[in-house]
């Protein structure tokens, strides 16, 4: 359990850092990533992808009301998203992650947020 926690501070801190290379380490080679606002299964490199977009177009990101439990074969967390879009707006996206994790590596994630949020944080 608490190598799934180390897992996630990594993979988060990376995240707000927009440190990609290091969510690559993260991610086992065949990790997939799915997102209930489209339904679609990621692989790693589609979701890397995802991630450097994110990452070159939003700034500021940070993630606050961090709420995180382990479970038997990785973790969940709750958190804000937060972020400042393309128009120069700040945007909160509430979101749910449950993450998989075998050998200190991320094996799946099925990420649960409000799609309205999303359109917002896509605004240009």
């Amino acid at each position: 359990m608490d190598e799934a926690l180390e897992v996630a501070d990594r993979f988060f801190a990376a995240a707000e850092a927009g440190d990609i290379a290091t969510i690559e380490q993260l991610y086992a080679p065949d990790a997939q990533v799915w997102h209930n606002t489209d339904r679609v299964l990621q692989n790693r490199e589609e979701n890397l992808r995802t991630l450097t977009w994110i990452t070159t177009n939003l700034r500021d990101i940070r993630y606050t009301n961090v709420r995180r439990s382990p479970t038997d074969d990785g973790f969940v967390q709750q958190h804000v998203f937060e972020a400042t879009n393309r128009a120069g707006q700040r945007v909160e996206v509430p979101a749910c992650v449950v993450a998989t994790v075998r050998d200190g590596r991320i094996t799946r994630i099925d990420e649960y947020i409000d799609s309205a949020a999303v359109t917002a944080l896509m605004a240009t």
